[in-house]
């Protein structure tokens, strides 16, 4: 995996159609003191060691562990894993060419990626002792899931029932695009704007594009590829529920992480416990939750996991059996900001670079619903591009702007 690499038409090396001719665009990397990059390397990361260390009553070998992880980060070079890890291997091939070499001057996907790996091993969440298994993340999830705020969104479900279906589709499709950023979008209040407005930190809205691939009754298939536990969650399933519900689609997969990554990543535990706090909430949100609890024992709501959702590559590199998965898809919507960095390629590109362009290798009909919280961005109008460079706010990171692209 190079650092700069180009886009051609045509063919790729192993065959696989290739993506429209886009100009280079160079792969972020972190060593730009004050950049995004260089803040989560340098700042979060030590920062969640940290939390970590707290969160759990580990023993003397996890707390060295995670001291030699944060000394590595901070003054060290990429060590690789042991050759006894499982996974020694798939990390040796994806790394050969960053190990050695200071955290801050290798890919920046790649450097997050490992540094979760890495983390991991650690606190032996892959070892065969009495914290195998153990997620570290479990506490931040577990005090959101279960914090007064969800309980209040899961009341705002209560005007559903008598929301007309249109506003209540654009509701739902906002609620899981701004994830725990809103309230669940679900407010209908007299004063506030009809649900269909648009919404101001939009800067791309493909959603009637997303609605057209999805005709009532038609039979279709919907893959969504999941990404933060709790409140971001919930709202996905519960528009999960409604195309569903409303059939428009037969059967919908969920695709989540098969361990732990980036913090607060949706595992099948962390669907299991949105799935019980919804159906034990009352009202609306508990018919939800009964309904999507019967669509899994029914299999129209299926939960599948692939390693490669843990790998430091860009969907362009997927295997085959996920290609497939994909291809067999109606759709498939790739939920938040990592999934939109490993669709697009994890690059400095020109935002206006057409988002069909650098997504044409994708397998299938597919829908990027994600908040930037990240330098990575495509797809957008030189006249918004213009206006949002001239507010002078961090538009590309801060959190508080959003895009649905729809590439059919």
């Amino acid at each position: 995996m190079t650092e700069k690499t180009s886009r051609g038409s045509g063919q790729q090396a192993d065959g696989r159609p290739g993506g429209a001719a886009a100009p280079d665009a160079p792969v972020i990397l972190s060593n730009k003191a004050g950049s995004f990059a260089w803040g989560v390397l340098a700042e979060r990361h030590p920062a969640l060691i940290q939390q970590v260390r707290d969160a759990f009553p580990y023993g003397r070998r996890q707390h060295g562990a995670l001291d030699a992880l944060l000394d590595e980060i901070t003054h060290g070079v990429v060590e690789p894993l042991a050759s006894s890890d499982q996974d020694h291997g798939h990390w040796s091939e994806w790394g050969h060419e960053h190990f050695g070499r200071r955290w801050f001057d290798i890919p920046f996907l790649w450097a997050e990626s490992y540094f979760y790996r890495r983390l991991l091993g650690a606190v032996e969440y892959f070892g065969t002792g009495p914290w195998q298994g153990i997620d570290p993340f479990a506490p931040f999830k577990q005090a959101e899931l279960l914090g007064a705020a969800v309980d209040e969104e899961l009341r705002a479900l209560d005007v559903l029932p008598d929301t007309p279906a249109d506003e209540r589709a654009v509701a739902l499709l906002h609620a899981s695009l701004w994830g725990n950023r809103a309230d669940l979008g679900f407010r209908v209040a007299a004063g506030d704007s009809a649900l269909g407005d648009a919404q101001p930190g939009l800067v791309v809205d493909d959603s009637a594009a997303l609605w057209s691939l999805l005709p009532e009754g038609a039979p279709s298939t919907v893959a969504v590829v999941a990404d933060n536990a709790a409140r971001e969650l919930i709202p996905d399933l519960i528009l999960i529920d409604h195309l569903l519900d409303h059939r428009l689609a037969d059967q919908v997969v969920l695709h989540v992480k098969p361990h732990p990554y980036y913090v607060s990543d949706a595992m099948t535990a962390d669907v299991v416990d949105c799935l019980r706090r919804l159906t034990r909430a009352p009202a609306e949100a508990g018919r939800i939750g009964g309904r999507l609890w019967e669509a899994m024992s029914a299999g129209r709501l299926e939960i599948r996991s692939h390693p490669f959702f843990c790998a430091p590559l860009p969907y362009e590199e997927m295997p085959d059996d996920l290609r497939k998965e994909f291809a067999a898809a109606t759709l498939t919507i790739l939920k938040g900001d990592l999934n939109y960095r490993r669709l697009v390629g994890d690059r400095l590109w020109d935002a206006t670079t057409p988002f069909a362009d650098v997504t044409a290798y994708f397998p299938g009909a597919v829908a990027a619903l994600r908040t930037l919280k990240s330098d990575v961005v495509v797809g957008l109008e030189e006249r918004a591009l213009a206006d949002l460079e001239r507010s002078g706010a961090a538009w590309r990171t801060s959190g508080t702007h959003a895009l649905i692209q729809v590439r059919a």
